[in-house]
């Protein structure tokens, strides 16, 4: 199941994890991120253990979206050692997604 990250807890399940991370910024009324929601469901239950699968709502952390300069829909940030590392915008496939996940795991 995917983490909710918020402006709150952001430092301590991002910033300190032991784990990778992927978070996911979305919003409820946007389109391209509901078609994304079962892929990114699906690859937090297939990387269980072995990194974090994170969603965050941009309307409810505006701080979160400021910070990483969010202008678009869904945005995927991955994270290795609490250090940004890459980013992918818009609905991309799940092997784009997962490409990016092994980078973050290498």
């Amino acid at each position: 199941m995917e983490l909710k990250i918020t402006d709150n807890n952001f430092e301590e399940e991002v910033k300190k994890s032991d784990l990778p991370v992927m978070v996911d910024f979305y919003a409820d009324w946007c389109g391209p991120c509901k078609m994304m929601a079962p892929l990114v469901a699906g690859l937090a239950e297939s990387y269980s253990g072995k990194c974090k699968i994170g969603k965050c709502n941009t309307d409810e952390n505006p701080n979160l979206s400021r910070e990483f300069k969010i202008m678009s829909i869904p945005t995927f940030l991955f994270f290795k050692d609490g250090k940004l590392t890459d980013t992918v915008i818009g609905a991309v496939s799940k092997n784009e997604l997962e490409e990016k996940i092994k980078q973050v795991l290498a």
